[in-house]
């Protein structure tokens, strides 16, 4: 890890609502924006993606009947909501942020621009990217290696619920196995699905490292931001 200058880090909504599985808790978003302001502290760059799953998914929309386009538009509002709360939280603890975001609202954040979102991390700012990509029938995984991409990211680091990859579901099968390190084409190979396979496509082919952090337990992102210490299961 020695070397690094800049990760994208990719939050579920879901995270975000902790046991209360919808909405928002504060605990859960208090402690993650803990350990992002004080990494982001000690010079790492710091921007984020954050998904809208504990308010609504556009494939949850999709299965009520509604236009696939319009329920993945709705889908990326939910993002935008994630991405204010978690602007306050960051800003309460000190961390200064902005908030981007694909879908045009300028009375609420500034629109994505490339070069302003690099400014901002260069100054010591956190970015976080809301709207998803824009545009529908993408995940905010695609829009997490996507913006990786475009601001030179080191790393793209996925939180998860659990501690990284496996041969098989582990909740299901006690005799998962754990699997710390993978290339691209085992999970594209094995149709393992912690990210969706446009993402890991577009990771391989732009050379970006994928490591997987479980953000349940408190300190992991601290541990390998500061620390350099391996956790969960990295894609390379």
């Amino acid at each position: 890890m020695e070397g690094r200058k800049r990760v994208l880090l990719k939050l579920s909504g879901e995270i975000l609502a902790g046991d209360e599985r919808f909405g928002l808790s504060r605990r859960p978003i208090d402690e993650i924006c803990a350990e992002i302001s004080e990494a982001a502290s000690s010079g790492v760059g710091i921007a984020i993606v954050v998904g809208g799953g504990n308010i609504l998914r556009g494939t949850q929309a999709k299965d009520l009947g509604m236009d696939r386009v319009q329920a993945d538009q709705m889908g990326m509002l939910a993002t935008v909501i994630n991405a204010l709360a978690l602007q306050d939280a960051l800003e309460r603890h000190g961390a200064p942020a902005r908030v981007q975001t694909a879908v045009n609202m300028g009375s609420v954040a500034e629109p994505f621009i490339r070069r302003r979102a690099i400014k901002h991390l260069d100054r010591g700012r956190i970015v976080i990217f809301a709207g998803g990509t824009g545009s529908p029938f993408f995940s905010t995984d695609t829009a997490a290696a996507l913006r990786a991409s475009e601001i030179n990211a080191d790393r793209l680091l996925k939180a998860t619920k659990v501690n990284g990859i496996y041969d098989k579901d582990p909740v299901k099968f006690p005799d998962a196995k754990f699997l710390p390190s993978l290339s691209y084409s085992d999970v594209l190979d094995k149709r393992i699905e912690v990210m969706d396979s446009t993402a890991f496509v577009h990771c391989m082919d732009n050379k970006i490292p994928n490591v997987l952090v479980r953000m349940v337990e408190r300190g992991n992102l601290a541990k390998l931001l500061l620390k350099g210490e391996s956790i969960g299961s990295i894609v390379s």
